[in-house]
């Protein structure tokens, strides 16, 4: 699937930290793609030079970014996420190239991020999944820190690479944002995808990636978190069963774990979050973004 949005500029060059000539008056020619410039979405930067960079990272949303050149060499490419809760307005994302001789150039890219509305959705569940008792608040805050720590780290390795998949078959129910009225109770927004599928279906891994949890949580259910490194994980909850084991290296396509319906759910159904440098972002915009991009090995 191709993506909606796609603009180009020529990005102007702002800093030059070495001594020698700038490359040349048009060293980066940065794009974008994107589903939309929402909060939730998922943009891909492109970078075209004329020349080898030794490295390219960005600076958005308060986070550092990598690049890594595509498969024809004819550009580099970075991911960027724009978390649910990113206020409307224009957002810079500051690129450095590093060249051979040690020039650092520097540029300003522009995103724009527009207002969206997400729905709000009622839901039934057990009175202790939305007013916990006492004796379980202490593990619920220390499942939160211990999630909070992984995803607040940027592995060294890249693991991912080529296109990402859906982790099961069957309808998505794209409640991604949506807000979460609980028992007539409002709570937090839906951060992941919702995937209707029956009790014991496979889930695959969307691609390559680290086990770095395998867990029982309070809300979640039996979890399974994937490190694709890069700061992108996959979250996968309310599983019946775990096909992996922590620190095993899976591959795309990899049978993980069952779907199931553990922790605070109302049927069996496969939820999937994905974590992009912290960034809460719609796993199906990371799907359809990826889908005709090739990566470099």
């Amino acid at each position: 699937m191709k993506a909606i949005t796609t603009l180009t500029v020529i990005a102007l060059i702002l800093t030059v930290t070495s001594t020698g000539s700038v490359k040349d008056s048009t060293a980066l020619d940065v794009s974008h793609r994107a589903r939309a410039l929402h909060p939730g979405e998922v943009v891909v930067i492109q970078v075209k030079l004329s020349w080898t960079p030794v490295t390219i990272r960005a600076s958005a949303f308060g986070h550092s970014h990598r690049f890594f050149p595509s498969r024809s060499g004819e550009m580099w490419l970075g991911l960027v996420g724009i978390d649910l809760d990113t206020k409307p307005g224009e957002h810079p994302v500051i690129l450095s190239a590093i060249a051979s001789d040690g020039q650092n150039i520097q540029s300003t890219y522009t995103l724009t991020v527009e207002p969206k509305q997400f729905p709000t959705r009622n839901l039934n569940v057990n009175p202790n999944f939305v007013n916990p008792p006492l004796d379980v608040l202490d593990r619920i805050q220390s499942e939160a820190l211990k999630i909070a720590e992984i995803f607040s780290n940027s592995s060294a390795e890249r693991q991912w690479k080529d296109g990402f998949i859906v982790p099961v078959e069957g309808p998505s129910t794209s409640s991604f944002g949506r807000r979460s009225v609980y028992n007539g109770e409002p709570r937090s927004p839906h951060t992941g995808t919702d995937f209707r599928s029956a009790h014991g279906t496979p889930v695959r891994a969307p691609n390559a990636g680290i086990v770095v949890m395998t867990a029982n949580l309070y809300f979640s259910g039996n979890v399974i978190i994937l490190d694709h490194g890069w700061g992108l994980y996959s979250y996968f909850a309310h599983l019946s069963d775990f096909n992996v084991i922590e620190g095993e290296i899976v591959r795309s396509g990899q049978i993980v774990g069952k779907v199931g319906s553990s922790g605070r759910v109302t049927g069996p159904h496969l939820h999937w979050t994905i974590r992009l440098h912290e960034a809460r972002v719609d796993p199906l915009s990371l799907v359809e973004l990826s889908s005709d991009l090739s990566f470099d090995d």
